[in-house]
């Protein structure tokens, strides 16, 4: 019998940057061995142009992606919540794991000023995926 997967949720605020780059390296760089969900308290339309950009550089495809509202349910399903500037907006649940990523917010930013976000986003993911999966 297989363990469960662990799983991880991205909040920030619109859910169109800094969380939506945070799942896609997740995503790509635990090729499938983590559950990987993303959400904002209050989500944008659409993901930040200058973050797609960003992304599409590194080889990942986030262009499709939409932003999601932030719920109970996927908190309750995830074992580790990363926050990026949402503050007192997300559930708190016990026997969950909590991170809070200070990032500067990407929004109204181009593709220069998220190319470091992006890359401090994909450094930490390393560090954390190191950290789920022995």
């Amino acid at each position: 019998m297989s363990e469960p997967k662990p799983s991880v949720l991205f909040v920030c605020v619109h859910n169109a940057g800094r969380s939506q780059m945070a799942a896609a390296f997740l995503t790509h760089l635990s090729e499938g061995r983590v559950e990987v969900r993303s959400a904002g308290s209050a989500p944008a339309d659409a993901v930040n142009p200058a973050a797609v950009q960003a992304m599409a550089e590194t080889g990942i495809d986030i262009s499709a992606e939409t932003p999601k509202v932030l719920t109970v349910e996927a908190v309750r399903a995830s074992d580790v919540v990363i926050t990026m500037g949402c503050g007192d907006t997300c559930p708190v649940l016990p026997g969950k794991t909590y991170l809070d990523w200070d990032l500067d917010d990407p929004a109204g930013q181009g593709v220069e000023a998220v190319r470091p976000i992006r890359d401090e986003i994909e450094r930490r993911i390393r560090a954390l995926l190191a950290t789920l999966l022995p």
